[in-house]
């Protein structure tokens, strides 16, 4: 575990670690987990505060503790596969943009308080992998932050938010996922005053502000968040992306099509590619010719185009069958979906 304080208890540092996994737990809950009384527990969190921790407890039968941004950073706790992963994410947005400098400045705080054997593990990983497109989202990070957690603690939050006409409108929403789609950041989020799902597009966002109230979770929209957003951008004419489902596992397919093809996600039946930085046709030729069963569910004015390929393959194919006397099957038919 990374970041230890110096003559913590191990139990106070499962408490640190607790609080940062989960920034609100109720009392009870976290006395029965640490096997503690409430009075011992009360004299724990006491001494996170006197460390520089922000921990706010609110009285009653079914009060509980709040884990809250300080005026400095305090240690932080991490497990192994946490700082690893932490600094390989550091060490790309510094090499792809976005975030550079203050990428580069965390990285070297990290990187020297590493143990030996956890270094050895970052390097190997930084020397095996490299960025498909040199493009890195960017936003705010202080946006960007305060969201991630807002959807992890599932807490409201409050935008200043500047459409695409320009007007600027103040909307109260419950957040729910964030999803990157060529080089830029969509909050996908439950608009109260609307009564319905949006995506918010995090460079257009002037400020934002938790409001410490938690909601409930929803169910997500139809498809999943990704293909969510994948429709809303489409409909705002930002290149519109291809959804298709495939019918085969997510391991089958990640080992016949490329990486750069799209994002894939598992969803019953086999799996679901969005693909919205290459042509869709290319995309398509490129599933046809894999073997795998697939079908196109947007845009739909794609069909019409592949069907219009379909027609010039036959009559090209037609030209061989007269001058052999033979029979070709038309291999795409069955693979494009186009019933």
């Amino acid at each position: 575990m990374i970041g230890a304080m110096p003559g913590a208890s191990p139990r106070l540092l499962r408490l640190l670690s607790m609080f940062q996994s989960r920034r609100y737990w109720s009392g009870g809950e976290l006395a029965q987990r640490l096997e503690v009384t409430p009075r011992t527990l009360r004299r724990d969190v006491e001494r996170l505060r006197e460390l520089g921790y922000q921990v706010e407890s609110t009285p009653g039968v079914a009060g509980g503790y709040r884990f809250s941004a300080g005026g400095a950073l305090p240690p932080l706790m991490l497990e192994d596969d946490e700082a690893v992963a932490i600094a390989v994410a550091l060490s790309l947005t510094s090499a792809q943009g976005g975030m550079q400098e203050p990428s580069v400045r965390a990285l070297a705080k990290l990187i020297p308080i590493l143990p030996r054997r956890l270094r050895a593990r970052v390097e190997a990983v930084q020397t095996s992998v490299t960025p498909l497109d040199g493009g890195a989202p960017i936003t705010d990070s202080g946006v960007l932050a305060l969201l991630l957690s807002a959807c992890r603690d599932r807490e409201l939050v409050r935008l200043n938010y500047c459409g695409r006409s320009g007007e600027e409108t103040i909307r109260e929403v419950e957040p729910g996922h964030l999803v990157p789609v060529h080089g830029l950041w969509y909050l996908a989020a439950w608009d109260r005053l609307r009564g319905d799902w949006r995506t918010f597009r995090l460079d257009r966002i002037k400020s934002a502000a938790v409001l410490r109230r938690r909601f409930t979770a929803r169910k997500p929209p139809a498809g999943g968040y990704a293909a969510y957003v994948a429709r809303s951008i489409s409909r705002e004419g930002v290149n519109p992306p291809l959804i298709v489902l495939l019918q085969a596992s997510l391991q089958e397919v990640r080992k016949l099509i490329p990486a750069g093809a799209g994002t894939l996600e598992e969803v019953e039946g086999g799996c679901r590619l969005i693909a919205a930085k290459r042509p869709p046709e290319l995309v398509c030729a490129l599933l046809a010719s894999s073997g795998i069963e697939f079908r196109i569910l947007e845009p739909l004015v794609l069909l019409e185009r592949l069907q219009a390929l379909r027609d010039r393959l036959s009559r090209a194919l037609g030209s061989h069958e007269d001058a052999r006397g033979g029979s070709h099957d038309l291999f795409l038919s069955s693979g494009l979906g186009l019933s």
